[in-house]
């Protein structure tokens, strides 16, 4: 098993917790990879932080964006370099465990599958782990994800030599989201590898925030990317909002 990963990292102001998490990459016992961050414009030293590892490890790859366009721009652009034989996805304040990589792509080489995404932690703005874990399910198909994500991106890895190059839609938010929708039109199942191999760093704001964005952007994607009707595109709205309150 030589495959390689190719590591979608966007960079936004992830100055408090780059380290972290290119340091989790680099402790992975799998180690054919290449990270590629893109920077969207930072205005902290989150760059300078990235630089400084590039100088020891050249598996570290960086691009900057010329203007601050968002997180589906910056994860397109690092598709777009990537030559991996498989891509995964890593955001700047996420955590892997060392044998994410390594597991991951063992699951889906020995079972033929070309997409899959595993369980993770849940931690807070200080690493600290929030006693909660997504499990993930053991598959998954397009009809099914219509109704929830069920998707954790920092798990999410696909066969880029099969589906080729798949980009996520250009949106603001839930570009993940519309990513996983394209793959299974596709693809028949993604494949839930039931390891926790990942930690997300929950730096939500108030629940009351997140409920009106989670509307606006899932209406978004409904109606203007999976080109629902207004009655489609309300109804598995009404879904995520209900899936996302009762995790």
């Amino acid at each position: 098993m030589n495959k390689l990963v190719s590591i979608i990292t966007p960079n936004y102001n992830s100055e408090k917790f780059i380290s972290q998490t290119i340091n989790s990459v680099l402790n992975q016992t799998y180690k054919n990879w290449e990270m590629i961050i893109v920077d969207d414009v930072s205005n902290d030293d989150s760059v300078e932080i990235i630089e400084s590892y590039i100088l020891k490890n050249n598996r570290i790859k960086l691009f900057k964006l010329s203007k601050n366009s968002g997180a589906a721009i910056a994860r397109n652009k690092a598709i777009s370099l990537a030559k991996g034989n498989f891509i995964a996805f890593l955001d700047s304040d996420d955590l892997w465990l060392p044998k994410k990589l390594e597991q991951q792509l063992k699951f889906m080489i020995s079972n033929n599958y070309n997409i899959s995404y595993t369980s993770y932690e849940i931690i807070n703005e200080n690493g600290i782990s929030k006693n909660k874990i997504i499990h993930c399910k053991e598959k998954l198909d397009y009809k099914r994800m219509l109704y929830s994500n069920e998707i954790g991106c920092l798990t999410a890895m696909y066969n880029s030599d099969v589906l080729g190059k798949v980009f996520m839609p250009e949106i603001r938010k839930r570009q993940d989201y519309g990513l996983w929708l394209k793959l299974l039109k596709t693809e028949s199942y993604a494949f839930g590898l039931p390891k926790v191999l990942a930690k997300y760093r929950d730096q939500s704001q108030s629940m009351s925030n997140n409920k009106v964005e989670m509307l606006k952007w899932n209406w978004n994607l409904y109606k203007n990317v999976e080109k629902k009707s207004y009655f489609r595109s309300f109804y598995y709205t009404l879904f995520n909002v209900i899936n996302k309150l009762l995790k």
